[in-house]
């Protein structure tokens, strides 16, 4: 094809998919060959990913990216971050444990009894997350795997060592784990933080050797070339394997003071700077730097995300299955009496179950109106994470000394109109919705600017994608 096609396998929490992009000096497109839920599996001793089920509905996303586009410049794989899975010798040990499973709590209190999170922080750059994978490796000695364990790959290294033979790590989803040094503070590239990783106990091996975002993994393993139809010289290209990461790539912004929201089952809260911040404050605040394509810095704050709203949809759809959350959106939209607004952040929140329950919970503890229908609870929901957004935005103004004058929302949560002009109004700032598909656009522009199809830095791609997309603007309103 003259333009050049990849293929992005995307891996989110609660979806996968796998794109082909059309990538041109004057065309960005995409084209979806294969969507497929990613739905975790509660076992025995917890709550798992279904890897192999992923990794089949990635195959047959490869088959079908193979009869549309035979001719594939490369493959890139973004996912989720802080899980993995161990292996010995090619075997996997277990299945990945899903960071919402609640054996972490009992890693923080091992690891904070070793190294105060002041410190951590002044190694690390990471907001307190009780998830984050050094929780989840301290967690995992009690199950007696790490010690059998060879190497652990992150979800998407895992995936692309089954694609390829290749065992990697990516360094924007290893800076999500915990135990990679700050290379922006000391002018390097990213490392093993081999210091912190003997401190805390874990055996060096596990930990692969690091790529950068744009360098070529490999190739193609026979038994997938076949079972795909792709060429066995077919490459993987490392792409921003942390889906944020990927995701910031494709935020059109053309004005250097502006925060974005990749907002999905997580809101991702933040500015892009060239280096960390490790005051004091931005640790109190809880915000986290993670690393970003071209070296850069992703100075940001998780917030619950919609999550909240598809959670919640769930718990109702057992008791009345044709409930669906767009309907539900609309109707809260005509709410018209007030609705609580609560802390999103709260970590209530963060298990599975019964959400509404949770936020009845809250309101009582704390006196506020308690939603009566499903209309105002998900009017308190999305109230509560334009609170919760325009909180996090104003924050990372302050702590990055960023002016921030445009907020970008991005990803599945900037289809949700009240919630952006929510947010706006929250905020007192203009929200630019879109692109939806950030996270697969900068997957496909990494890989693009990989394999010669386009030229430039970030801003340069980002340019591309103003250029290729029909945001939507929402100015704010003044709040009565």
């Amino acid at each position: 094809m003259s333009n050049g096609t990849v293929a992005a396998v995307d891996l989110g929490a609660t979806s996968g998919r796998v794109m082909l992009g059309h990538v041109g000096p004057n065309e960005l497109r995409l084209e979806a060959v294969n969507r497929f839920p990613n739905t975790p599996v509660q076992m025995p001793d917890g709550l798992h990913w279904d890897i192999f089920g992923l990794y089949r509905s990635v195959l047959e996303g490869l088959g079908q990216a193979a009869r549309l586009s035979p001719g594939l410049a490369s493959i890139g794989i973004d996912s989720w971050a802080v899980d993995y899975g161990l292996l010995r010798g090619d075997r996997l040990l277990g299945t990945p444990f899903h960071y919402r499973d609640s054996r972490t709590t009992a890693g923080v209190t091992a690891v904070h009894d070793r190294i105060a999170f002041a410190d951590l922080y002044a190694e690390n750059g990471l907001q307190f997350l009780p998830f984050n994978t050094l929780y989840q490796f301290e967690a995992e000695k009690t199950h007696g795997l790490l010690a059998l364990a060879d190497q652990a790959l992150l979800v998407p290294d895992l995936i692309a060592f089954w694609l390829s033979g290749a065992r990697v790590a990516e360094s924007t989803n290893a800076s999500t784990t915990g135990l990679l040094s700050l290379p922006a503070r000391r002018g390097e590239e990213p490392r093993w933080n081999d210091t912190l990783i003997a401190r805390l106990g874990l055996p060096r091996q596990l930990f692969p050797p690091l790529v950068q975002p744009g360098e070529r993994i490999g190739t193609l393993l026979p038994h997938v070339a076949d079972a795909t139809g792709l060429a066995a010289a077919t490459p993987i290209v490392a792409v921003g394997s942390h889906d944020t990461a990927s995701a910031v790539v494709a935020v059109p912004m053309t004005d250097p003071d502006a925060a974005f929201i990749s907002c999905g089952t997580w809101g991702l809260v933040g500015v892009e700077r060239d280096q960390p911040v490790l005051t004091e404050a931005s640790r109190a605040a809880n915000f986290t730097n993670e690393g970003g394509v071209d070296g850069r810095v992703r100075f940001l704050h998780n917030v619950m995300g919609t999550w909240l709203l598809s959670e919640s949809v769930r718990t109702w759809q057992r008791v009345d299955p044709s409930i669906s959350l767009l309907p539900l959106v609309a109707a809260a939209e005509a709410v018209s009496v007030p609705v609580a607004i609560f802390d999103a952040n709260d970590p209530r929140f963060m298990e599975p179950g019964d959400i509404p329950a949770r936020i009845v919970e809250w309101c009582v503890e704390h006196g506020r109106p308690v939603p009566t229908s499903p209309a105002e609870f998900v009017r308190s929901i999305i109230e509560s994470l334009a609170r919760a957004f325009a909180s996090a935005v104003q924050t990372a103004s302050e702590l990055s000394g960023t002016t921030v004058r445009t907020i970008h929302i991005v990803g599945g949560g900037s289809q949700n109109a009240l919630l952006c002009q929510l947010t706006a109004d929250h905020a007192g700032i203009p929200v630019v919705a879109g692109p939806v598909e950030a996270t697969a656009l900068g997957n496909v522009l990494v890989q693009a600017r990989a394999a010669g199809l386009v030229s430039g830095d970030l801003e340069s791609l980002r340019g591309l994608v103003a250029a290729s997309i029909q945001p939507l603007h929402y100015a704010p309103r003044r709040r009565t």
